[in-house]
């Protein structure tokens, strides 16, 4: 019986703490950051012209740095310049907020431009 009482002994030392920091590692998968930048640049792009994909992205992550590019349609005519420059802010201020990721390149590209209905029937176009 005394051999039990000292073994049962053995399992009543006190747990370790390990500090919050040291106790496992977060991995946020690129696809998760590809869609906060997507959603990032649908918000910042504005309405979508008739027929125009939604914004999407892809994303490279490497140690806690992501590249992100951006695929979207505009309308034409439009300031292309001011609309690509509010997509990369909106997407670099989500991507920093929501994921603590450092986000040195944010690639805008204009996959294609609409024309509004009235302006090529405006200037005469027929296929």
């Amino acid at each position: 019986m005394t051999a039990v009482s000292e073994g049962a002994g053995a399992f009543s030392r006190p747990p370790t703490v390990v500090p919050p920091g040291e106790r496992g590692a977060t991995r946020i998968a690129d696809r998760v950051v590809a869609k906060i930048a997507a959603q990032a640049a649908r918000e910042a792009a504005g309405p979508l012209p008739s027929g125009a994909s939604p914004p999407h992205a892809t994303v490279a992550v490497h140690h806690e740095t992501a590249r992100i590019r951006v695929h979207l349609e505009l309308e034409y005519p439009a300031d292309i310049g001011s609309r690509c420059r509010a997509v990369r802010r909106q997407v670099l201020e989500r991507v920093r907020g929501l994921v603590g990721f450092e986000v040195p390149e944010v690639a805008v590209q204009v996959e294609r431009l609409h024309l509004p209905a009235a302006f090529g029937a405006a200037h005469g176009r027929t296929r």
